[in-house]
């Protein structure tokens, strides 16, 4: 029988542009926070990064919350448009903050400045947008093939407004003038423009009736109501949401050794638009695969076999960049980067589908539909991943010697930058691996069905 359709491709374009909203903060932030407070406000790599973590410890539990928060929600614009379209609202106003530290401030007092800003951003208003952009792909279309195109149109959006940014903020940054200043004005204008695309995203889809959500209704009226509490154990009993928080968590602190990168170009290979150079060697291939996972699941049947065998390729270019680093040859680290990227990009474009079936795995076991709270894992990646991520990276740049006002940094520095770009990555790459190897929620959902008697579509 022929799944149902739900979505017109303009639908999905829309939904897909929501992610230049989200990769405005992201990208924006994850690249170049910690190079602006470091060479151009003055303060420490390490303190910074201790911060970071820190911050960690406030909004560790929001996602669950938000996710709640989301499945609670009943209104007419549905249950997350609202607070995709409200939170981006305070995403804008923190993230122009966060680049808009006062230079005559004491330096106590710009810590304090930014760890409320960066506190905020991530803790709430990213995690109300984030968690709620990323659950619509289940409340908008029940179509298995509709959510993995979704997911691809998502991420191309997501890797070319990441390419963007990596290449043009530098220069962009120089012409307004460099300095404090000159960031806050791109900090700004980013802002505004990832606040006007997150709505016209939102507006572009319309979720469907919440009585359509369940399977079967009968089986819907029986359903409990939860809390926060409940909601926590219907994700940690889930063991696919696990492996899925872990390799989330994990490719962000994957991002987060890459964007050190521009330490890496800056100092080591000495030439800092190198790093725009090598976004394009890692988002133009991740874009390519995007494009070509829903035409690769459809044909090996499933996102497993696809997973796993685009993460091999992976580990074996991150392996080669890591040969090539040591080699001196940047056109050899770029070749290899690109084919990693190649390997990821499956993985990146049927995430979300991934999800889905893991939210479907938690309903088939459990009769409850925990859409929202079970999409938490996205913005937990992030916040744990990333947040933690570049606070090791500034903690091994404190630890290495690194001062942002040195023009020329110690051996030890120098050694540390090679530690975090090309091998850090590589086992990073190779854990991941192990994880998806262990993936099988698609196979696990189809037994289930099959032992309730249930028609497998």
């Amino acid at each position: 029988m022929q799944e149902k359709t739900y979505l017109k491709w303009y639908n999905k374009v829309g939904y897909g542009s929501g992610d230049i909203a989200g990769n405005v903060v992201y990208a924006f932030l994850s690249s170049f926070v910690m190079i602006y407070l470091t060479n151009t406000i003055g303060l420490s790599a390490g303190i910074v990064g201790t911060l970071i973590a820190v911050s960690k410890l406030f909004d560790g539990f929001t996602d669950i919350f938000f996710g709640t928060m989301i499945d609670k929600t009943h209104s007419k614009l549905g249950k997350a448009r609202p607070w995709m379209l409200y939170g981006y609202v305070g995403c804008a106003v923190t993230l122009a903050a966060i680049f808009a530290i006062p230079v005559y401030w004491g330096q106590t007092a710009q810590y304090a400045w930014f760890f409320i800003a960066y506190t905020l951003l991530n803790g709430v208003f990213y995690t109300a947008n984030n968690i709620a952009y990323s659950a619509l792909t289940s409340l908008v279309t029940k179509n298995s093939k509709e959510r993995v195109q979704m997911g691809s149109y998502r991420f191309i959006f997501a890797f070319s407004t990441s390419l963007l940014i990596q290449s043009v903020t530098i220069g962009l940054v120089a012409k307004c003038g460099g300095g404090a200043a000159a960031w806050r004005t791109v900090a700004i204008i980013y802002a505004v423009i990832g606040l006007i695309i997150n709505t016209v995203s939102a507006l572009s889809v319309k979720e469907i009736p919440e009585e359509e959500l369940n399977e079967a209704a009968e089986r819907e009226q029986k359903e409990e109501k939860y809390g926060l509490v409940e909601a926590l154990k219907l994700l940690v009993t889930n063991k696919f949401y696990l492996m899925i928080c872990g390799v989330y968590i994990l490719q962000q602190l994957y991002g987060a050794m890459i964007n050190a990168g521009i330490y890496y170009m800056t100092y080591v290979l000495k030439n800092e638009n190198l790093y725009g150079v090598f976004s394009w060697a890692t988002n133009i291939p991740l874009i390519i695969a995007l494009i070509f996972t829903p035409t690769l699941v459809g044909r090996w049947k499933g996102m497993y076999k696809l997973n796993l065998r685009g993460y091999m390729i992976a580990v074996i270019g991150r392996a080669l960049v890591a040969v090539a680093g040591y080699m001196g040859s940047v056109p050899l680290m770029l070749a290899f980067t690109a084919l990693a990227a190649l390997g990821q990009g499956p993985w990146q474009g049927d995430m979300n589908a991934v999800i889905a079936s893991c939210s479907e795995y938690t309903f088939l076991t459990k009769g409850k539909r925990v859409d929202g709270t079970m999409y938490s894992c996205t913005s937990l990646g992030v916040k744990l991943g990333g947040g933690l991520g570049t606070a090791i990276a500034g903690w091994l740049l404190e630890f290495s010697g690194f001062n942002g006002k040195m023009a020329v940094q110690p051996e030890s520095c120098i050694n540390m930058l090679h530690i975090m770009y090309l091998w850090l990555p590589l086992v990073i790459d190779v854990i991941i691996l192990l994880v998806l190897s262990r993936m099988k929620v698609e196979e696990t959902n189809v037994k289930i069905k099959a032992e309730m008697g249930m028609d497998i579509k």
